[in-house]
């Protein structure tokens, strides 16, 4: 805990008159350290924070979580909760990287405990198992949160720490990403967790082997976690004097243990020995399989990707940069190397640089900081701009995905026929979640997309192959009445193209579902939900 300034002089000068007067200064220090637990909180500190503030922003996050009701991309479910489910209920559906061993089961398995606690209190209940993933991933942003505000504090004073912090807090990105089960997401929150115990100057909670650790678990858990810390890494290797010392009693076991809690973890639901790390760098990087998901120019994250993600902060942060001591240029560095490298990459996406952006939080906050004529005009533009951005990501721009698996829910729970129920959903692969947000083994369907992983160059996935003719995909794929699914799910798009075969086999609409106000060639506002009336069947759901 930091000492007061006023307290820490009076604490130094009654050192230097220490043999003048030593009853007194017993008396003296005492009273010092009785006043320093006083104005600092101590005994009422938590997580070596004052507990107001702690309580405050776990409570805020915990609002951020259920004000975050809309989709973002498909790994939020199908990379961590899809694959929790399976572990624990036996059911449900992997998707190809898993079938490729391209990721493991750490991050996984953090969500499967959770739901095997619940499964074993008998309160598995769909909503708990959406929603308690969800408030554990709010609760360890909060943490990072905290852990950002100690170490500005510590590198410079509490005012500029507030700054810093309050940048963190109503960043829109943040504030949409930060209660999302991704793992991008656990790697923002592990490496602000872990620049918090490196070697910063100024830093005096420096522990390498709490760092490397953290750095380690980021790297098992997301194999590209370890591209911010390589410049961070270097520096502290080209700063410390017993090299050798840190690489053999700190690095290499740090890396040992870890690396073989996560080969062990996979040799359990593998069934085999795996390095999934390997398999998703060659995949990825070496191959680059990413890219038959999309690509973009090399200048995609400066020109948009970064710009984007910063929001109204990029002013500040450019302002920041030109005006933050010398000491912070490692962390400048950190931010622009991450951006080269993902640059590389064909395939690029908005969260992969997400964990920088607690980075680029100091230079903004370091910019309020030194703000004078125009600070409150400043911060009003700054909460209100992100205000805006949050809440219609977070409650507005794609959620329809989302809530139609809630008529899902009310077709497996609230319907006498389930036994007979079926639904295809008639979307982009992936669109929506999946049996973690039914939770029950209802025959679904959905348009697949894995990749070509054999070099075929006419090769075309499930999804593309619907969409360039849909009706004729229908009636080639359901020749037999008794091969009909009873519930379809569809983009709004959709619906006039394959309208005669919803007439000819009587299906009807039953719910609409706002999505976007962003219409895309392969979706559309609204998502439709469709059931096949026939008497003596399904009831309306």
């Amino acid at each position: 805990m930091e000492r007061e300034g006023g307290g820490g002089s009076l604490f130094f000068r009654g050192l230097q008159n220490r043999s003048h007067e030593k009853m007194k200064l017993r008396t003296r220090k005492s009273t010092l350290y009785l006043s320093q637990q006083k104005s600092t909180g101590r005994g009422g500190d938590l997580l070596g924070e004052n507990i107001y503030l702690v309580l405050f922003t776990i409570a805020l996050r915990i609002c951020n979580c259920f004000l975050v009701q809309t989709s973002f991309v498909p790994d939020e479910y199908w990379q961590s909760l899809e694959v929790a489910h399976h572990m624990v209920f036996n059911y449900g559906y992997l998707t190809w990287e898993w079938r490729e061993r391209l990721r493991g089961y750490t991050y996984p398995l953090i969500f499967a405990s959770i739901y095997k606690i619940l499964h074993l209190l008998g309160k598995d209940s769909v909503q708990l198992l959406i929603w308690i993933p969800r408030l554990a991933q709010a609760l360890l942003s909060a943490i990072a949160d905290l852990r950002l505000y100690s170490l500005m504090k510590q590198l410079e004073n509490q005012q500029v720490a507030r700054w810093v912090f309050f940048c963190q807090l109503c960043s829109w990105f943040t504030w949409y990403c930060c209660t999302r089960t991704l793992t991008n997401t656990m790697e923002t929150v592990l490496t602000i967790i872990a620049l918090f115990y490196y070697p910063l100057e100024g830093s005096k909670f420096m522990n390498s082997v709490k760092y490397s650790s953290l750095v380690a678990l980021a790297f098992i858990i997301r194999p590209t976690a370890v591209i911010p810390w390589i410049p961070l890494l270097f520096r502290h290797f080209w700063q410390e004097q017993r090299k050798l010392d840190l690489i053999l009693h700190q690095f290499l076991p740090v890396g040992f243990v870890t690396l073989s809690f996560s080969l062990i973890i996979d040799r359990i639901f593998f069934g085999q020995w795996t390095l999934v790390q390997y398999n998703f760098l060659k995949f990825n990087v070496l191959q680059n399989v990413g890219s038959f998901y999309g690509s973009h120019p090399w200048h995609w994250y400066f020109s948009q990707g970064f710009p984007a993600v910063l929001g109204t902060h990029l002013p500040f942060f450019i302002h920041g940069c030109l005006l933050a001591p010398k000491r912070y240029r490692i962390v400048l560095v950190t931010v622009l190397w991450t951006l080269l490298v993902y640059s590389m990459l064909s395939h690029k996406e908005f969260r992969f640089i997400y964990p920088v952006l607690p980075f680029c939080m100091v230079f903004c906050g370091y910019s309020l900081n030194n703000l004078k004529l125009w600070k409150k005009p400043a911060l009003s533009f700054l909460f209100l701009s992100n205000m805006f951005f949050a809440l219609y990501t977070g409650l507005v721009h794609q959620r329809g995905t989302l809530d139609v698996m809630t008529n899902i829910q009310e077709l497996c729970y609230n319907n006498t026929n389930i036994s007979s129920a079926s639904v295809l959903m008639m979307m982009p692969c992936h669109s929506t979640p999946y049996y973690s947000h039914v939770h029950h083994p209802l025959p679904m369907r959905f348009l697949q997309c894995p990749p070509d992983l054999t070099g075929k160059s006419d090769y075309l996935v499930e999804a593309d192959i619907f969409y360039l003719n849909p009706l004729k995909w229908l009636y080639r794929e359901f020749q037999n009445d008794s091969t009909l699914p009873t519930h379809l799910i569809i983009f709004s798009i959709l619906e006039e193209e394959i309208n005669p075969f919803l007439i000819s086999n009587k299906y009807e609409r039953t719910a609409v579902f706002f999505h976007t106000h962003f219409p895309e060639r392969r979706t559309g506002s609204h998502i439709y939900v469709y059931e096949r009336k026939l008497k003596g069947k399904l009831n309306q759901t």
